[in-house]
Order: C-alpha cells, then structure tokens, then sequence
C-alpha cells in the first residue's frame, strides 16, 4: 500500500502537468507578444506547436512504451519536461521559445502516452473506476487553478515564471515515480516508420483545422487538412495489416471501444466550443466584468470536481454505459438551459447551467476512461490510454474550428455555440448507451470481463 501510494500521487501530479502547464501559458500570451516585440497573433504559436506536437507524438509514444517498458518512458518523458523547461523560462526570442514548448511537448507526450496504461497497473481490478475518479478529479482541479496561478504569477514576476510553474509537478513526479510498477519491455520491434506516419497525419489534419480555426489562409488550411485525411486513408490500409499497429485499429475494430471513443470525442468537442465562447457571451451579452467572469467559469469545473469521485466509485459497481450516457444527458440539459438563458439573467441563473453541465461532464469522464481502458487486453492498455488523450486533444481542434465557424456567421456570442455543444454531448450520449448492446458476450450470454486480474 505505502508503494501504492505514492504510485498514485506520481500520476496525479503529471495529470496535474498537463493541464497547468497549457492552461498557464494561455493566460501569459498577451505579456509574451509585448516583451519579444512580435503580434498577438504570433505568440498563439506557443500554444498551438504545444498541442500539436502534443498529439503528433502520444500514439507513437505509447507504441514506443510497450517497446521499451511503461515506467521507463515515463520516467523519461518528466525528465525531457524538466529539462524543456528551462529552455521555455530562459528563452530569448520567440524561435527559441517554440522549440523549449515542443520538447515540453515530446516531455509530456512521453509520459501521457502510458499514464492510463499504468493506472491499470496501481490499482486492483475492482478498484479501477476510483483510480479515474481520481484522475478525473486532478484534471478539474487544475483546470480550475491554472488561470487563477498564471495571473497570481504575472503579478509578482515577469511572464518566464509561468513556464517554471510546472516544473515542481515534473521534480516530485520524477522523484516519486520510483514507485510506480514496472512492466517488461516487449519483444516485437518498434514500427518507426508507423510512428512517423501517424505523426504526420494527424499534424497535418488538426494542423489544417487550427488554421481554419484562427481564420485567414483557408485555401492552405482545406489543402492541409485533405491531404491529412487522404494519408490517414491510406496510412489505416497499412495499420490494419500489422500485429501491434501504432494507430489502434485492432482496438477501434471492438465496438464497445470504438462507441467509448466516439463518444469521448464528442464530448470533448463540446467542452472545448462551449468554454472558449463563454467568456465572449458573459462579458458582451451579460455585461460581467472579467473577473466576474473568471469566478462564473469556475462552477463548470468545480462541479465536475465534485461529481468525478462518485462516478468513479460507481463505474466499478454500475454498468459504465449507462453512467457516461446519464452524464451526457445532464450536461445536454445544462446546455440547452444556458441557451435559452435570457440577457438579463442574473448569477445563479447562469451559474445553474454551468454547474448542472460540469456535473453531468464529471459523471461522464471516469466511467468512459474506464471503459476504454478495460475493454483493451492487458498487452494493449497503453495504446488504449493513448487514445483518451488522443480524442481529448482531437475533441479540442474541432470544438475550436465549429466556434470559429460560429463567429465567421456572426452567432458565436448567442445561443449557437450552446446548442452545438448540445448536439455533440447528445451524440456521446448515445454512444454510450449503444455500449449496452455489445455488454454481453453473445456467445456465452454472460457480461465480458472488462480487464484480467492484476
């Protein structure tokens, strides 16, 4: 148990990394472009080359830690972070700063790639549902600090405190992740031309979709992303022949993994649209002041804080589909409820939406986490734990593209961005009840064993 332990709080601090070292660097852009002398539109870029080399590289990696061993990558990846990070803090101009966030990237891609794949490896069997309760819990919490630590780190230092922010996560991760269980190396060789294959399709797919994103260069933008899907046709022909392929198509051959997938991906596309449009509604539309704002955008991840445990707890005991497609339903009521929220609405009257859309978010995330995960054989968990992060950063590009069509209407401060965010979660909802289809094993009748004892 003491190993146990400090397993878990390894973990949970590198989840932690994730999400305050992307969410800080947000909040300092602004300080970024005026200290190096370059436009605002410019240093979106240290966002932008971090998410997508993010992506680019966590399918790989997790290919790459069944190679060579889970612990090993990890380990790995919090010391290219750390390191990264002072190249990030020290940077002298902009070039130089792009290539410290890349390697934070590579850093943090390392060891996301194999973090879902170990939980499996801490917990019992019985006990796994908490583990992404727990998980699911870090995620909102720092998703709630990280704004708040960015502008309390700007206000008593100089914008290169943002990026050192981090580094206390990546030091006791790496000093605790001594007790995080070992898993032997395998044997098949390391596709090398799979994983840069699959690195280049989708950079060049959410490459193309972030272009269109930020507007402008849309004829660059349409010939990236088709080129991107073209090879992704192509590059799923390739992988469907191979044993261990990079990118999971034995996996998403599976219905029940394919429908969890699906329905990640639509719920992390909601996410993304409806909270990048909230500011711009609250501040314009309702007259909040920033602040206010801040304050307001608090209850969605707060709420998901709150509901992330007992969904845990329940997803061990309870069928999953049925957990995730509830809180589907919840977050799609609260999201309609925001759209016919009325200009002269008052705060509790706005907040209740957020807070019903964040819980319903927090019953949904562990239950699905799990079910992917357990749907996967115990060879493959890390190649199923790529994938939760994969649609979570994929979810993001495209929630971030349909907003952007909003605005290019003129709807992107209405009701519009609420509604479509209201028919993605649906869409998950129904993928995750679908899973209760395929629950049985027909030909034995029985419920399949999600995951082998440990």
């Amino acid at each position: 148990m003491p190993r146990r332990i400090q397993a878990i709080i390894a973990i949970s601090l590198g989840t932690a990394l994730l999400v305050v070292d992307n969410a800080v660097s947000i909040v300092a852009l602004p300080t970024i472009a005026a200290d190096f002398g370059v436009p605002a539109s410019a240093s979106v870029a240290v966002v932008v080359v971090y998410q997508l080399v993010l992506l680019m590289a966590i399918l790989p990696f997790s290919a790459l830690g069944d190679r060579i061993g889970h612990k090993r990558l990890y380990q790995s990846g919090q010391a290219v972070f750390l390191a990264a990070t002072l190249v990030s803090a020290f940077a002298v101009d902009l070039p130089m700063l792009l290539a410290g966030r890349a390697a934070q990237a590579f850093g943090v891609a390392a060891a996301l790639s194999v973090s879902s794949a170990m939980l499996r490896r801490i917990y019992p069997a019985s006990n796994l549902g908490r583990g992404f309760g727990i998980n699911s819990v870090i995620i909102a919490f720092s998703a709630a600090l990280a704004p708040t630590l960015g502008g309390l780190l700007l206000g008593l230092g100089v914008w290169r405190w943002v990026f050192a922010a981090a580094a206390p996560f990546a030091i006791l991760s790496l000093v605790l992740g001594r007790s995080l269980p070992d898993s032997a190396p395998g044997t098949a060789p390391y596709d090398l031309s799979g994983a840069v294959s699959c690195a280049l399709v989708f950079g060049a797919v959410i490459g193309g979709l972030q272009l269109l994103a930020q507007g402008g260069r849309t004829m660059m933008a349409a010939a990236l992303t088709i080129a991107g899907m073209v090879g992704g046709w192509l590059f799923i022909r390739r992988e469907r022949t191979r044993l261990n392929p990079t990118l999971p198509v034995d996996l998403l051959g599976r219905p029940i993994f394919a429908l969890s997938a699906l329905a990640a991906l639509g719920a992390f596309t909601a996410s993304l649209c409806f909270s990048l449009s909230l500011p711009f509604r609250l501040e314009n539309v309702h007259g909040f002041s920033p602040p206010q704002v801040g304050l307001m955008m608090a209850a969605w991840p707060l709420a998901m804080m709150a509901a992330a445990p007992v969904a845990g707890w329940l997803s061990d005991r309870a069928p999953r589909g049925v957990l995730g497609g509830t809180g589907m339903i919840i977050t799609a009521a609260g999201l309609c409820l925001m759209a016919i929220t009325p200009v002269d609405a008052g705060v509790f009257r706005l907040g209740l939406p957020l807070v019903l859309g964040g819980a319903g978010f927090g019953l949904f995330v562990a239950p699905n986490a799990h079910q992917i995960v357990g749907s996967a054989p115990p060879h493959r968990t890390a190649s199923a734990g790529a994938i939760i992060s994969t649609t979570r950063l994929v979810g993001s590009a495209l929630g971030a593209t349909i907003l952007a069509g909003l605005f290019w209407l003129g709807l992107g401060e209405g009701p519009a961005p609420s509604l479509a965010a209201a028919a993605c979660v649906i869409a998950a909802a129904v993928c995750s009840f679908a899973n209760l289809l395929f629950a049985r094993n027909p030909k034995h009748g029985k419920r399949q064993i999600d995951h082998a004892p440990l």
